[in-house]
Formats: C-alpha cells, sequence, structure tokens
C-alpha cells in the first residue's frame, strides 16, 4: 500500500515540475508580458504551459484564432407564463 503513495507522489511531483517548466517556457517568450488578453493569447499561454518540456524539444504551440460559443438566439420565454402565474 505504501508504493502506491510513493508512486501517486512521484506522479505528482513530475506533473509540478512539467507545469513549471512550462511556464518558463511561456515567460522566456514574453507571453506573460503581453498586454493583450484575448482568446488567442490567453490560449497560447496555456498550451505552452501544458506543453512543458516539449517546448525545449523544438515544439512552439501557438493559437491564432479561437471561435467561443456564441448564446443562442433563441426568443426569451416568459418564465412568468412558463410556470403558470398570472400576471395581474
Amino acid at each position: 500500500m505504501e508504493v502506491r503513495m510513493r508512486g501517486g507522489g512521484l506522479i505528482s511531483a513530475i506533473a509540478v515540475v512539467w507545469l513549471v517548466i512550462g511556464v518558463i517556457a511561456a515567460f522566456q517568450r514574453d507571453y506573460l508580458k503581453n498586454t493583450d488578453q484575448n482568446c488567442a493569447s490567453l490560449s497560447t499561454i496555456a498550451v505552452t504551459v501544458l506543453a512543458g518540456p516539449l517546448n525545449y524539444a523544438g515544439v512552439n504551440p501557438k493559437v491564432a484564432d479561437c471561435h467561443l460559443p456564441q448564446p443562442s438566439s433563441m426568443p426569451a420565454l416568459d418564465v412568468d407564463q412558463l410556470i403558470g402565474v398570472k400576471a395581474s
């Protein structure tokens, strides 16, 4: 049982080191200094952090454009009518 806990701790430590290396790579590429805060720039930072040490093996992830879901164009429902409340 104790071996599992050590293995889980080792995996957690590797994951933390992986993400820290990704943050360092994002910092070195000046992604964290970028004043543009849009979907593409924030996604690029996230992908760079997740890539971790792969950044130093030549991986240069970038997100050029992202499309966020838009609210539907359905007409609004009258909640009072929906639950059966009559307006006075």
